[in-house]
């Protein structure tokens, strides 16, 4: 590792999460493919492959990390482990969501349905492709929870330490799956601003960044104040980082984001920049939204209207106006706490990274 990388923490943390956690990653999968080696495994077994190897941002282990050095833990194979368990959560996390959303494209690639869906198909095989690559899909997913768990438990750290953060680990489990449910019953209800923001804090704030942060101070045996400090800075960013999700959901470029950026849009997601827009809409710009958010049929022109009555509401500005108040509150939370300096200027450049993001 060149001095560069080694006094900036960020940089550091980043290559713990992207390098560090594939190393961990490819001795486990290697032990699967030794334990089931049947030529009907291998297919699907490549495909979740590429999706972890692939360019997802690692925020949850980047985070994981830096919480281990707000904790002032020093290097250790034990913590990049339990990092690559958090990505191993997130893969069965991701998988899931794109069943449920019907979605075609992610990091890039398709998804991991499509890409059993297409493998039916091109084998000729009997039945209804589609139900074969969705029930497939669900069970590796199903399996990338159970390597989480694998992961985590299997990390060489002090019992003590893990017994705290195995139950942060199991709120986090519970928190985003929790959300989960609550976007599905929000997208068929139309969920109000108040109850999009809960959706907010249990899928995205806290699995993003408060929980991943936690998880790793407390591996380092960190105090309930610094993981108060932690929290505080993880629940503000973590609403940043899915609010400007939300935008990209509406706004983003496909080339950029690595998915269609008309997919909420089509889906009717219950996120709090549209139910700021349906709040704020004149009778008019209610009925364009009656028509066409959660419309399969969307197209250029219409999605275009949807992104008008987005902006002429003034919902587009507030929220970017709220991403750059959650930024500075989780930069300011972050004075509270005695962190070592490392580890505060990563946290710092973590949150400004994170709110003006692209993809």
């Amino acid at each position: 590792m060149n001095e560069a990388i080694a006094t900036d923490p960020l940089e550091t943390s980043r290559q713990v999460a992207r390098h560090g956690v594939d190393d961990v990653v490819v001795r486990f999968l290697e032990q699967v493919h030794r334990k089931c080696d049947e030529e009907g495994w291998q297919y699907g077994l490549s495909r979740v492959e590429s999706f972890l190897f692939g360019s997802g941002k690692r925020v949850r282990p980047m985070f994981c990390h830096l919480g281990w050095r707000s904790g002032g833990g020093p290097d250790a194979p034990g913590i990049v482990q339990v990092a690559a368990a958090l990505e191993m959560f997130h893969a069965f996390a991701l998988i899931h969501d794109d069943v449920m959303d019907n979605s075609e494209t992610r990091r890039g690639q398709p998804t991991l349905h499509v890409s059993l869906t297409r493998r039916h198909e091109e084998l000729g095989w009997r039945g209804q492709p589609a139900d074969f690559g969705r029930s497939a899909a669900i069970l590796w997913g199903d399996l990338c929870l159970t390597w989480a768990d694998e992961l985590f438990h299997g990390a060489d750290l002090p019992p003590e330490r893990m017994r705290r953060a195995v139950e942060l680990f199991r709120q986090m489990r519970s928190e985003v799956l929790l959300g989960q449910y609550l976007d599905i019953r929000g997208t068929a209800t139309a969920a109000d601003p108040a109850m999009c923001y809960r959706i907010l804090l249990l899928k995205s704030a806290r699995y993003t960044v408060e929980r991943p942060l936690q998880i790793g101070a407390a591996l380092a045996g960190a105090d309930e104040s610094t993981l108060e400090v932690l929290s505080r800075y993880g629940v503000a960013l973590g609403v940043a980082f899915q609010l400007r999700d939300d935008i990209l959901g509406a706004f983003g470029d496909d080339a950029e984001t690595g998915k269609s950026a008309t997919t909420d849009l089509r889906d009717g997601k219950s996120t709090v920049l549209i139910a700021m827009t349906r709040e704020a809409a004149s009778p008019a710009q209610r009925k364009v939204l009656d028509r066409w958010y959660g419309n399969p049929d969307l197209d250029g022109e219409s999605v275009a209207a949807l992104r008008q009555v987005i902006v002429e509401t003034g919902s587009l500005r507030q929220v970017e106006q709220v991403i750059a108040e959650r930024t500075e509150e989780a930069v300011a939370a972050l004075a509270g706490g005695d962190l070592p300096g490392e580890a505060r200027r990563g946290l710092i450049a973590m949150a400004h990274l994170l709110g003006s993001r692209t993809s």
